[in-house]
């Protein structure tokens, strides 16, 4: 029985790979100080805290012992984890999809030509540009239940006989939580997908038209699908900013006592900051940013944003 014959790589195989190896070393001039910041503000950051989260740590802050898994038990042992996980959902969700929406029909406005577009852009921005706490403060004094503006224009028009708490219990605390984080997130959105749209060439709409296909159907079957690139990178990008999020929900929901009102992100807010108890913070966090992995990976997957139409 003849033994049988090892199969070479091809040579073009090798010389591409002594290629690739050959123009990462010529460019690590160039990237090395790029990296070099990554692993200082994000490599080693994520690596210490995923040391934390398996440590025992005194409200000191003295690392005592290792603690193994014992962390993440604590944490998934947490009755109001389940609440808190629903919290997080409802937020990212209800804030990103309504972005979302609300962005299309803004940047598809915005794409017209109308007498101060220029002035109407410029004013959309403002949000973006000002501080989310100062943003996230105004709306918070503007409803207090008896001095806040919002209040107290209610009652003016009889919406409501006289000023409701918004900011005291859980529920409309988190939709005005949405409301504000909706405010904030437009602008970026907005401006993605007008840069989207002012990139769908005119002939396809002009074809569309030519076509006899009607407004709607040009805009949900031509443009839309012109839009898919920046459509994703505005949705992951959102996700990843609402899902991180701790000003906009510390400031509504930080004086309401429990959970009732907690995102991920405030909970590990609380358990550091109240309970002092940086180990278990940390095991959150890893949780935290683990969530957010999988998240990005199945949407990345399932969406492909940078694959062509």
């Amino acid at each position: 029985m003849s033994s049988p014959v090892p199969v070479k790589a091809p040579a073009g195989r090798k010389l591409r790979r002594s290629t690739d190896t050959q123009s990462f070393i010529s460019s690590l001039p160039w990237i090395g100080p790029a990296l070099l910041l990554i692993l200082a503000i994000v490599v080693f950051p994520a690596g210490y805290m995923i040391y934390n989260s398996t440590r025992k740590i005194s409200s000191v802050g003295t690392d005592l012992h290792s603690a193994g898994l014992a962390n993440f038990s604590t944490i998934f042992a947490d009755p109001a984890l389940p609440r808190i996980l629903a919290n997080t959902f409802f937020w990212v969700v209800s804030v990103v999809l309504i972005t979302v929406v609300i962005s299309l029909a803004l940047a598809q406005f915005l794409s017209k030509p109308f007498p101060g577009r220029t002035i109407v852009r410029m004013a959309v921005i403002v949000p973006w540009a000002a501080s989310v706490v100062m943003t996230t403060t105004v709306f918070y004094y503007g409803l207090d239940p008896n001095y806040g503006i919002f209040n107290h224009f209610f009652v003016q028009i009889g919406f409501m006989d006289e000023g409701f708490g918004w900011t005291k219990n859980a529920i409309p605390a988190m939709a005005v939580s949405v409301v504000v984080a909706i405010f904030v997130s437009i602008p970026f959105t907005t401006y993605t997908l007008l840069a989207g749209l002012q990139a769908v060439p005119g002939d396809t709409l002009e074809a569309a038209r030519m076509d006899g296909a009607g407004r709607w159907k040009t805009y949900l079957f031509v443009v839309l699908p012109q839009l898919r690139s920046a459509l994703a990178v505005a949705v992951l990008i959102n996700i990843i900013n609402v899902f991180n999020n701790l000003p906009i929900l510390k400031v509504m929901t930080g004086s309401i006592p429990g959970n009732s009102a907690d995102t991920l992100m405030t909970y590990i807010f609380k358990v550091l900051q109240f309970d002092r108890r940086l180990d278990l913070s940390s095991a959150l966090s890893v949780v935290n940013f683990a969530i957010v992995l999988v998240i990005v990976a199945i949407y990345v997957k399932t969406v492909k944003p940078m694959q062509e139409v």
